[in-house]
């Protein structure tokens, strides 16, 4: 009997898609099929295709940023934001497949040759998350497939709408048959299609639980790429700065985007002491007027609610152990309308408690007070993962220590700790990512370098070692 999947709106709680799960089996044997024509393509004819996967997402881009919003739950102008940056993939893999992966050859001795070349790895599984459905899978799809490899991008169980919508511009684009397909489906399709021998590569975007569990099932296959683009702990420290109303919205901006569902949202804000009461007036003063409402309310809200209610239920009891341990209520974290995931945006002084060291992906800020900055730099990475980081005030000194001894991929000052550039390299260390970068580096692993010693006609001889 087959299961049905279904996709509910959050902000409503109604069903709008109904589907099943795919055939893996008969996907992955017609991806391998479609590999050897399609990585034998010119660079030129992928490219192009590409730049007509984008021209159908241009067209669509209304449509797309209403299912988005619809799936999500984010804002509309949100979820108009991601589409541009799914349509400005494409020329940015452009750019990075060129300067990363481009081929060279240089001339040798003897009229040789020395060739330096890439090669796409094969069959590459795209897993995608469900707060970007859209930008976050495309950003390996697009390099992945311009690169030569083929795709069997599988959505998140909970945005498989948005998923099949995505896979369906690559076809109306003319990608030849099979060489990038949808696998729908729940966890147990995901595991499935990560440890299937006709992988070659996995590209993941997801929780640090899921990234390490992928490590595992590939322990003994180190010839299969991995990038892991995991969660973040990510601490935004406030330093000595007389700009109190543009610090509370950088703050506001680096916890509550997204209903703090970023992997690159700031989780904790550790202040200097001197400027605590200043900072926190201000932070409560604009977080009290942060209207929190469905994508096509109006006025139009900051922040939508969390995916759905098991992920409203994990936030709520990740907030109440965090004050039965000791934490102060700045502003509590509260269900704000029955049996919906719409939560109001929490914030907790943790200073004098045992902070666990957990990412709770959703609308909780937690405050920590210290007096000098080497408590500060402890305190933001006193943590296994270390994803992104920023300091708001301080000098360009104080920021080059900051730089230099904060553990993170991403190293922000004076700005948020989200809203990374896709010019940029993006990716962390430790739980947040296993060095591959994605964003602008993703070429990096949708190839690999070969080098080459070629010449015309075979020329050697032999000096040494040769009886006469």
């Amino acid at each position: 009997m087959t299961t049905e999947l279904t996709s509910a709106e959050p902000a409503t709680g109604e069903i709008f898609w109904r589907g099943t799960p795919g055939d893996r089996h008969e996907i992955l044997d017609a991806s391998r099929t479609a590999f050897s024509s399609w990585s034998a393509e010119p660079l030129a004819r992928r490219a192009e295709l590409l730049k007509r996967f984008a021209n159908q997402v241009r067209a669509d881009a209304g449509g797309l940023a209403k299912l988005i919003a619809r799936e999500t739950g984010k804002p509309h102008w949100e979820a108009e934001t991601e589409v541009q940056a799914v349509i400005g993939k494409v020329d940015i893999s452009l750019a990075a497949h060129a300067e990363r992966a481009g081929n060279r050859v240089t001339e040798g001795a003897m009229g040789a040759r020395n060739g330096l070349r890439h090669k796409p790895h094969g069959v590459m599984a795209v897993l995608g998350p469900y707060n970007f459905p859209a930008h976050l899978p495309n950003g390996h799809i697009v390099p992945a497939l311009l690169a030569g490899n083929t795709v069997v991008f599988k959505p998140s169980e909970k945005t498989p709408a948005v998923g099949e919508r995505l896979v369906s511009y690559f076809e109306a684009a003319g990608f030849p048959k099979n060489v990038i397909q949808l696998l729908l489906g729940g966890p147990d399709e995901g595991r499935a299609l990560t440890t299937d021998p006709r992988i070659d590569g996995v590209l993941f975007t997801g929780s640090s639980n899921t990234g390490i569990a992928i490590r595992k099932q590939l322990v003994e296959r180190p010839g299969v790429i991995t990038a892991l683009e995991m969660g973040g702990n990510n601490p935004l420290i406030v330093w000595d700065t007389p700009l109190i109303q543009d610090t509370a919205a950088t703050i506001v901006q680096s916890a509550y985007t997204t209903a703090g569902q970023r992997c690159t949202a700031a989780r904790r804000l550790i202040v200097r002491d001197t400027m605590y009461d200043d900072v926190m007036a201000a932070l409560t003063k604009l977080v009290d007027k942060m209207i929190v409402g469905g994508p096509f309310d109006q006025p139009a809200p900051f922040m939508g609610p969390v995916i759905d209610n098991q992920a409203a239920e994990t936030m709520l009891r990740g907030y109440e152990g965090i004050v039965n341990r000791g934490g102060k209520v700045i502003r509590p974290l509260e269900r704000m309308k029955e049996g919906l995931p719409f939560l109001s945006p929490g914030i907790v002084d943790t200073t004098d408690m045992e902070r666990r060291d957990e990412e709770l992906f959703g609308p909780l800020l937690q405050v920590i007070r210290v007096s000098n900055f080497k408590a500060a730099l402890t305190e933001a990475n006193n943590t296994a993962y270390g994803l992104s980081a920023s300091l708001v005030g301080g000098t360009p000194e104080l920021y080059g220590r900051f730089w230099r001894e904060i553990r993170a991929g991403i190293v922000n000052w004076n700005r948020p700790t989200n809203g990374a550039s896709s010019n940029a390299p993006f990716g962390g260390v430790g739980l947040s990512g296993n060095h591959r970068p994605g964003a602008y580096y993703a070429a990096d692993y949708c190839s690999y370098p070969v080098a080459s010693a070629e010449m015309d006609q075979p020329r050697a001889m032999i000096g040494v070692g040769i009886q006469q």
